[in-house]
């Protein structure tokens, strides 16, 4: 009995020694990786994004439509492998104040795609070209499937650009307002398309809070082949895919500014015509004021 007692504690002794190695080890392999992105960031908080130089920003900004062209280019060459752009309709890349496509050449592009459609008259449903009131057809038939493929059901872009943000802190946001500075998600997402930065991890990202995104990095240079002599690099893929998704979440951003300016000019002339009314009256008091005594 004796024996067995001694042999069974040295045995349990042996697995405890096992699991703390064995735990010490795996200790070891995540201090290692975190020192490794310690080391290539020197924080483990994700960087603040830098404010970037935008055709649309400001009060009298607008589209670039050949930035937008070209960022469309990006989304249907690299992102709809796995993102959907269900807000957006082929009609909608004929608009002067978007991509400023003809309507000849919309209608092109969304006969290119085809769409499921029907039931026909025998109660079939069937393929047929795209039309401009279409909407964007996503690669995956539901939210199932793509998350059976990808292991996760990759986000909508339509609104992604105003979906994404950044804290800017003390003061900036107290002058944001004044400055209309209102592209802190199209900054986001040009950060972050540029920040993966370890070549080790396609999967580390310096800009995503704790530096793991699903998303592996989706951009090299020469990826997408431009016709217009733009470079073919990350930084401008970024950029005009950026653009382009800040259009889709904000089709309307160079009509509300048109109003808005118009507004503010109705707004000034109106309340100088109250100053003279209110003068005038007052004046007339006075005057009145003025004779009784």
């Amino acid at each position: 009995m004796r024996l067995c007692s001694i042999f069974g504690r040295a045995t349990r002794l042996v697995v405890i020694v096992v699991l703390a190695a064995a735990l010490t080890g795996a200790a070891a392999k995540v201090s290692a990786a975190e020192t490794e992105q310690v080391q290539a960031t020197g924080s483990h908080e994700a960087a603040k994004p830098e404010r970037q130089s935008w055709s649309f920003a400001g009060l009298f900004g607008k589209y670039d439509p050949a930035q937008l062209q070209r960022g469309l280019q990006v989304y249907r060459e690299v992102c709809s492998n796995c993102h959907s752009l269900k807000l957006i309709a082929f009609r909608d890349l004929a608009d002067p104040d978007g991509p400023a496509f003809s309507e000849a050449q919309a209608k092109a592009l969304a006969e290119e795609y085809k769409i499921k459609d029907g039931p026909n008259d025998a109660g079939d449903m069937f393929e047929r070209p795209g039309r401009l009131s279409d909407y964007f057809p996503w690669n995956f038939p539901n939210e199932q499937a793509a998350r059976a493929a990808l292991g996760a059901v990759p986000p909508d872009m339509s609104l992604l650009a105003k979906a994404r943000t950044y804290e800017r802190g003390f003061p900036l946001f107290l002058i944001d307002p004044i400055i209309q500075y209102q592209e802190r998600g199209v900054d986001y997402i040009y950060a972050l398309l540029n920040g993966y930065t370890n070549d080790k991890d396609p999967n580390w990202n310096e800009y995503f809070p704790g530096h793991r995104i699903a998303m592996p990095n989706p951009l090299s240079d020469g990826v997408v082949d431009y016709s217009d002599g733009s470079p073919k690099t990350v930084q401008q893929y970024s950029k005009d895919i950026s653009a382009f998704l800040m259009w889709a979440s904000e089709p309307k951003l160079v009509e509300r500014k048109r109003v808005g300016f118009r507004v503010l000019i109705y707004l000034a002339v109106f309340a100088a015509l109250l100053y003279l009314v209110k003068r005038k009256i007052w004046a007339r008091l006075h005057r009145g004021g003025a004779d009784s005594h």
